[in-house]
C-alpha cells in the first residue's frame, strides 16, 4: 500500500522562538482563530458554530487505531516531532445544504457538492492560518489535508480525521460510519497537531447514534443508493467510493476530485443533531 506524505508545518529555530503561551491561552487562540476563519469566508456555502476538541498526543487511543485498521496509524510525532496534542474541529453545514440534499432523491444536489468542495478548501485554509499564527507565538503545528489523504487499495487512512474528532470527544461514529455531533453528521472534519499541551477536558462520551442507542433507525442503511451499509455486515468501502467517484462525474464543472454522494448523512435523525 501507498500512502500520501505527512502534512507541512509551522516551522521556528530554536534561537528565535517568542515567549510561548500557556496552554488555556493556546486553546483560545486555536479556538479564535478557527472562528474566525469560518466567519470571514467568502463561500456560497454556510455553517453553523464549529465545534472543536483536543486530545493528548500521548492519548492510548492512537495504538487502538493501529490494531483495529491493521497497520500503522500515524501517531501525532510522525506528523510533528514533539507534538504534545492534537486540535479536531467539525465545520456543520447550515440546515439548506443538508435539506437540498434530502430533496435530490435519485441524485446529489449542487449545493452538496459545492459544500463539499468549498468545506474542503476552507479546512486548508483554516489549518494554514492555524500552522502560520501558531508559529508567531512560539507553537510548531502540523496538518494533514481534509480529503484523499488514503491508500486507494484498502480505502483507509493513515491518519483518520473522523477517528481523532470521535477521540476528542466531539461526536460518535453512527451505524453510517460517520461521525455524528450535537450538530449531527452534515459537514467536514479537520484537524492538526500542535507541540503544546492544550487543556484535555473532553465532554461526555455519549451516544448520538438512534440505532446503536435503540435499535430503532435504519434511515441511512435505506438511503444508501449501492446498499454499502447494513446492519448486519461490515461497511461495503468499495461499493460507496464507486458511487461517489461516479457521482463525482456530474460535478466536473467544480473539479474533477468531487467525490461525493452524503444521502446517509442527510436522510436520517442524525443529519442536524444528535439523535438520542
Amino acid at each position: 500500500m501507498s500512502f500520501p506524505g505527512k502534512g507541512e508545518t509551522g516551522v521556528l529555530t530554536e534561537t528565535n522562538f517568542p515567549d510561548r503561551m500557556n496552554s488555556s491561552e493556546a486553546a483560545a487562540l486555536v479556538k479564535k482563530i478557527i472562528t474566525h476563519e469560518v466567519s470571514r469566508h467568502n463561500l456560497i456555502t454556510t455553517y453553523r458554530e464549529p465545534i472543536i476538541g483536543f486530545l493528548s498526543a500521548d492519548d492510548p487511543g492512537f495504538e487502538d487505531l493501529s490494531a483495529l485498521f491493521g497497520y500503522k496509524h500515524y501517531a501525532p510525532a510522525d506528523l510533528l516531532p514533539g507534538a504534545r496534542s492534537v486540535v479536531c474541529f467539525f465545520l456543520p453545514f447550515s440546515p439548506d445544504i443538508a435539506r437540498a440534499n434530502q430533496l435530490h432523491e435519485d441524485s446529489v444536489a449542487r449545493e452538496w457538492a459545492v459544500a463539499y468542495q468549498e468545506t474542503n478548501a476552507l479546512i486548508s485554509r483554516v489549518t494554514s492560518s492555524l500552522v502560520e499564527e501558531l508559529c508567531r507565538v512560539g507553537i510548531r503545528a502540523a496538518a494533514e489535508p481534509a480529503t484523499g489523504n488514503f491508500d486507494h487499495d484498502s480505502l483507509k487512512s493513515r491518519w483518520s480525521h473522523k477517528s481523532l474528532a470521535v477521540m476528542s470527544g466531539i461526536g460518535s461514529f453512527g451505524l453510517h460510519q460517520l461521525v455524528i455531533t450535537d450538530a449531527g453528521c452534515a459537514g467536514r472534519i479537520g484537524s492538526l497537531v500542535v507541540d503544546i499541551d492544550l487543556p484535555v477536558d473532553k465532554p461526555l462520551q455519549k451516544e448520538r447514534c438512534r440505532y446503536y442507542a435503540t435499535g430503532d433507525c435504519l434511515d441511512c442503511v435505506l438511503a444508501c443508493p449501492v446498499a454499502a451499509l447494513d446492519e448486519d455486515r461490515p461497511f461495503d468501502r468499495r461499493a460507496c467510493w464507486n458511487q461517489c467517484l461516479q457521482n463525482g462525474d456530474f460535478f466536473l464543472d467544480i473539479a474533477d476530485d468531487v467525490h461525493i454522494c452524503g444521502k446517509c448523512a442527510v436522510m436520517g435523525p442524525c443529519a442536524l443533531e444528535s439523535a438520542v
